[in-house]
């Protein structure tokens, strides 16, 4: 197997990927801030000394640590959620991200009920963006913008033309944006996709993935799609999608209008053209959904961002927070490489 082609792994070394990446360029690494948290807050049972959770501070600190070792960024972007982020899109469709089920924590903690762990996830990730803060990681956070958003924009910077861009995240919605210089590592799945594997797996290059995907839903944003269409079923109909060219939603009506087979998907999708159309809006990241002025707010904490680390900060957060006992050594000398290169 070509080796920047990597399935089902615990996690990726810097050689996985050399064939792909000119390992020569630099690198940046960009994290969906709130899907990295949930899942660390899910699955880490760390209880801090005032006995909290802290779970989430605790793994996602501990993601960070590995995937800056198996990567050696040279930056680090972390991208957030903001208040009322989904409501542009639910704006468009009330019922996107409605019917996911609660969060549940792979753990219990005696006593403490659904309030209580609802207050605690938040003050986790109060803690976590304060200590994060403290590095040399620049984090973004704008009201009413989703993250996917803002980290379709960051890797679509002038400044990183050339850089290796790796998104983390397991939303599937990161595959558009890739191309020859960026990756996406779905650390849930534990799966690394490039171009080449997602041609691969799926038969639909990355540029045409939404077009595909508008036409089958997707169940995790409560997108409804055609009835019965899938991913393979799309590419059978529509091979053309396998191409490295884009095309448009025009091309797959076009195609459905003049076929005299009968096929129950073309004419379904004729007759559905504005749920296809409301779906491409909703997942289509380029270009990204964020005002003028916040792109603007973006490029000027990328251009005079002071790499500082503030090691002094990190330790007194969390000794009074509970979680002394964390290793800081590794974070330190790997920040202090960070701003280094800087220099």
């Amino acid at each position: 197997m070509n080796p920047s082609i990597l399935v089902n792994m615990e996690g990726f070394a810097l050689c996985a990927f050399h064939k792909e990446f000119k390992m020569e360029n630099k690198r940046i690494l960009v994290f969906d801030g709130l899907n990295t948290f949930i899942r660390s807050y899910i699955v880490n049972p760390t209880i801090s000394t005032h006995g909290q959770p802290i779970g989430g501070v605790v793994g996602f600190l501990g993601s960070l640590r590995k995937l800056i070792r198996e990567t050696k960024p040279n930056e680090i972007v972390i991208c957030w959620d903001g208040p009322g982020g989904s409501e542009k899109r639910k704006s468009i469709v009330e019922e996107y991200k409605a019917g996911r089920k609660p969060l549940r924590k792979n753990y219990k903690v005696e006593g403490m009920d659904e309030q209580s762990e609802k207050e605690n996830m938040i003050w986790q990730q109060e803690i976590l963006i304060t200590l994060l803060n403290h590095m040399p990681i620049m984090q973004f956070m704008f009201e009413g913008v989703e993250a996917d958003d803002v980290i379709s924009y960051v890797v679509g910077l002038s400044q990183y033309k050339g850089w290796n861009k790796i998104i983390v995240s397991s939303d599937k919605d990161f595959i558009q944006l890739l191309d020859d210089e960026t990756l996406l590592y779905r650390p849930v799945q534990k799966v690394i996709l490039n171009k080449p594997r997602v041609i691969e797996e799926y038969n639909i290059s990355p540029g045409n993935f939404t077009v595909a995907r508008s036409i089958v839903g997707d169940k995790s944003d409560n997108l409804e799609g055609i009835r019965g269409a899938g991913l393979r079923t799309v590419y059978k109909r529509f091979p053309f999608l396998k191409e490295n060219k884009t095309y448009t939603l025009e091309k797959i009506y076009d195609i459905c209008q003049k076929d005299d087979s009968g096929l129950k998907l073309y004419k379904s999708i004729l007759e559905n053209r504005e749920l296809v159309e409301t779906n491409y809006e909703m997942m289509n990241l380029t270009p990204p959904s964020i005002s003028p002025q916040f792109c603007k707010d973006i490029d000027f904490v990328v251009e005079n961002f002071k790499w500082e680390m503030n090691v002094t900060g990190l330790k007194t957060i969390s000794i009074k927070d509970g979680f002394a006992f964390y290793d800081w050594s590794h974070h330190v000398a790997m920040m202090r490489k960070i701003i280094a290169d800087h220099k």
